[in-house]
């Protein structure tokens, strides 16, 4: 059960769909009031909670998996309102985290307890089968590019944070310095967030350059194809979830930093403190990995272990 923002979705998405051959999706609307009142004040009751495109109702799930806080609201008033035994999972901090079976936490979040799961990166839905899928049907738009290459992960702006043409300057100048260091190919692939200046900026320093490929928004996206075949990785320090899902690859990790916040530093400073990501220009690279950074099999495996003890507690 997710609100609409895309990161939270597709987290919920990838644990359920890791636990269950069959997992059913609902996104919920939470209007603002609801968010403004205590969740004890209002037990079971749904007011203010309604599915999107209908109406919230029974049958209810036997684990419900929530990510985002406002469908955290969602989720504790079904809970109370379900007489049935019920798993209840959380993503990222919730308001009364302690209500909930398990609670899925980065370690920036510092969030502690007995049902608290900390992961090094977050969810997602990247797979070690559908990387290799993608590698193994390649693109053609990098056919003939001279490796080895170098895949750019474009961020963007957040609500504090802008990026700006200065940033998009530097960036400029550290991807040439790696390419003159390596030899090789610049691949780059813009976000939704990636602002029209800073896009400017790129094209303008790599758009003629023969050695790059430059994302131009026409379909199909090259993101998946670009993570599985990438040599390394460059990722804005804006986006934790783009950061995760490079860390999923075997490429070499780089991280350009940004302003993004104490959250995004924290979480970026305890990868590079196990030596899995650097900033890019640090003279120490990142330690070689043979295998992806996955941590939706730890998560899976929690939650099968409460489906365990409490169901089949429950049904005997």
């Amino acid at each position: 059960m997710t609100t609409g923002e895309p990161g939270s979705r597709q987290q919920a998405r990838g644990l359920a769909e890791a636990i269950s051959p069959t997992p059913r999706e609902v996104q919920v609307r939470v209007n603002q009031l609801r968010t403004l009142i205590s969740p004890a004040l209002l037990g079971g009751s749904l007011i203010g909670v309604s599915e999107a495109g209908g109406r919230l109702a029974p049958p209810w799930p036997d684990v419900l998996i929530s990510c985002g806080r406002r469908s955290a609201l969602a989720s504790l008033a079904i809970a109370r309102r379900n007489p049935a035994p019920m798993i209840t999972v959380h993503i990222q901090p919730p308001p009364s985290p302690q209500a909930f079976d398990l609670v899925v936490t980065l370690p920036h979040d510092r969030l502690r307890g007995a049902n608290v799961l900390r992961l090094n990166t977050a969810l997602h839905t990247m797979r070690p089968e559908t990387l290799r899928a993608a590698a193994d049907a390649r693109d053609a738009r990098f056919a003939g590019l001279p490796r080895p290459w170098i895949g750019v992960l474009l961020g963007g702006s957040r609500r504090r944070a802008p990026f700006t043409r200065g940033q998009a300057e530097q960036l400029a100048d550290a991807l040439e310095a790696r390419r003159r260091s390596l030899g090789g190919s610049i691949l780059i692939t813009p976000s939704r967030r990636s602002p029209a200046e800073a896009m400017a900026v790129l094209r303008d320093r790599f758009a003629q350059h023969p050695a790059t490929f430059l994302w131009d928004g026409r379909p199909p996206n090259p993101y998946l194809p670009l993570l599985a075949l990438s040599d390394e990785l460059v990722v804005t320090g804006d986006s934790i979830s783009m950061i995760s899902e490079a860390l999923a690859t075997t490429a070499t990790v780089w991280v350009f930093t940004v302003e993004a916040g104490p959250r995004h530093n924290r979480f970026v400073a305890h990868l590079a403190g196990q030596g899995l990501l650097a900033t890019l220009g640090d003279r120490r690279p990142p330690v070689h990995r043979s295998v992806g950074v996955d941590a939706m099999p730890i998560a899976a495996e929690a939650v099968r272990g409460l489906m365990h003890v409490k169901l089949s507690t429950a049904a005997s």
